[in-house]
């Protein structure tokens, strides 16, 4: 079993950065995927970037090139980079491990304003 606290979000403007954080309970040396997905009011949720136990990465188109994901297994944290942020980035991120199952975090808010 697995549980993650995100941290991190907030309010930022347009172009603005912001850093997320996923601390797991345990190590994720092992863990086979860890990703972040996002929802906004009214959508459906969505896989914003992943990170293998390998360090593959992947991510949603959107997210290219503003988005990056990394991972400090010493620190049992996934991160989520965000740069040059636009409104239609405004959502709940959740942080996801895939361990056997599906686990999630609370999420945490991310408010872009114009």
């Amino acid at each position: 079993q697995v549980q993650l606290v995100e941290s991190g979000g907030g309010l930022v403007q347009a172009g603005g950065s912001l850093r997320l954080s996923c601390a797991a309970s345990r190590s994720i040396v092992s863990i086979n995927y860890m990703a972040w997905y996002r929802q906004a009011p009214g959508k459906q949720r969505e896989l914003v970037a992943g990170i293998t136990s390998g360090g593959y990465r992947n991510y949603a188109e959107s997210v290219k090139g503003r988005f990056t994901i990394s991972k400090d297994n010493a620190k049992n944290t996934v991160y989520l980079q965000m740069n040059s942020l636009k409104p239609e980035d405004t959502a709940v991120y959740y942080c996801n491990a895939v361990y056997g199952g599906a686990y999630w975090g609370q999420g945490t808010q991310v408010i872009v304003s114009s």
